[in-house]
């Protein structure tokens, strides 16, 4: 079996069509939007993700896109910083920031040249799917019907091919209690390569606020998330007006660069606007179809695109290592992955750590930031992620084999 439609062409989709194509597969991509996606928030590569990068081949063109920024800092309410934590306070992969950071739009570009001449079908999603003895027919919305060996879903969070697989979401979807937002600014702060992070308490109808800009380069350009703690709204799924609208409502009055940010929100058309949500599935797999990255275990803190690169890695080395046998490859996909996935969704501190409520709990925080890289158990209060985001042994799939429909067999790697 050869062909396969995966839903979903960002990090976790591009990566997995490279290895698949690499291993003598027949990837095709389905895309809802009308291209790849630019922009959107800057995203560390952390542990053992950056060995699976090191063997795509692609980890200078990665550093060459970096952000630029080598650390974050915590503002008190007269914006002066207080803490500050280096990205190699805890390592390469274990502070706030990562030693290597880079926008989502930049490294979707990245794994994009390496999956090569791969089909994408844009503007398009999967409407139906029906499993039979020989594969799997799929309806679109758009395209013409069509019929593969495999179907994978790496279409985040609100996974459509996990609704038509699994069912609802009810179950397997955990609300995490906030809302986040990105969008591309200007700033006239001298960053000197940090973040910033502003954090504001309980007002104007919600729990706690945050504020945040990172640099991009010495451009003057800046990546801005404003975020906040309430109880479900339902603006996820709402107009991008209603959502600039439901911003400017919960940060009117901030002080610090927010004015300037709520100013330029105003005129942008670029806004990434989520709820935030935890998935959690029994099994990532279901006869012909499986799930990856934010699909099958969306909402980690610092970790979903480390743990999609490399589960991209495992699914496609295991389906090569099964000769193509979906009944063999993703229950060892599963098993695989299992233990370091759940390691890495746990969340130390939640909301409240991200988002206190109180003035009193803002600089609390700020002060345990403070002291955290120099106290020996440090690592240990930040969830010990250097570790986690280590915690898996690539195999190597490098010399399998898997079967082309007139039998030949070809070589992997």
């Amino acid at each position: 079996m050869r062909t396969i439609l995966i839903s979903g062409a960002s990090v976790a989709g591009l990566s997995l069509a490279h290895w698949l194509r690499r291993h003598g597969f027949e990837p095709t991509l389905v895309e809802k939007a009308p291209a790849l996606r630019e922009g959107g928030q800057a995203i560390d590569i952390r542990g053992t993700a950056r060995e699976v990068i090191e063997r795509m081949g692609v980890m200078d063109a990665v550093r060459a896109h970096h952000t630029g920024t080598h650390g974050i800092a915590m503002l008190n309410a007269k914006g002066k910083r207080t803490a500050s934590m280096p990205g190699d306070a805890f390592g390469d992969s274990g502070g706030i920031v990562a030693e290597i950071e880079i926008l989502r739009g930049d490294l979707v570009h990245v794994f994009h040249e390496a999956a090569g001449d791969v089909e994408i079908l844009f503007d398009d999603t999967i409407t139906a799917m029906t499993e039979t003895s020989d594969g799997v027919d799929v309806t679109f919305a758009r395209h013409p019907a069509r019929t593969f060996d495999m179907v994978i879903g790496a279409d985040g969070v609100r996974s459509g091919v996990r609704q038509l697989t699994f069912g609802t979401d009810n179950d397997l979807v955990t609300d995490l209690g906030y809302y986040t937002s990105y969008f591309e600014a200007h700033t006239t702060l001298d960053l000197d390569g940090w973040e910033l992070m502003y954090n504001l308490p309980a007002d104007n109808g919600v729990q706690g606020r945050v504020a945040l800009v990172y640099p991009l380069g010495d451009s003057g350009k800046v990546r801005a998330m404003l975020a906040f703690v309430t109880p479900e709204l339902g603006h996820d799924r709402a107009g991008l007006q209603t959502q600039k609208d439901l911003l400017a409502k919960v940060f009117a009055g901030a002080g610090w660069e927010i004015p300037n940010l709520l100013d330029q929100l105003r005129r942008t058309d670029d806004l990434y606007f989520a709820r935030v949500g935890a998935v959690h599935v029994p099994e990532w797999y279901r006869g012909r179809t499986a799930l990856l990255g934010d699909s099958a275990f969306g909402g980690s803190l610092g970790m979903g695109t480390s743990m999609a690169i490399v589960g991209a890695y495992v699914l496609a080395g295991e389906l090569a290592a099964a000769n193509g046998d979906h009944r063999t490859a993703f229950p060892s996909y599963d098993n695989e992955m299992r233990a370091y996935v759940t390691r890495n969704l746990k969340r130390p501190g939640g909301p409240n750590g991200f988002a206190p409520r109180t003035r009193h709990g803002i600089w609390l925080r700020n002060k345990m930031m403070a002291m955290l890289p120099r106290i020996p158990f440090g690592a240990k209060l930040m969830g010990d992620i250097q570790e986690s985001a280590n915690a898996i042994t690539l195999k190597s799939y490098e010399g399998r084999s898997t079967s082309t429909r007139d039998g030949v067999r070809k070589p992997i790697g």
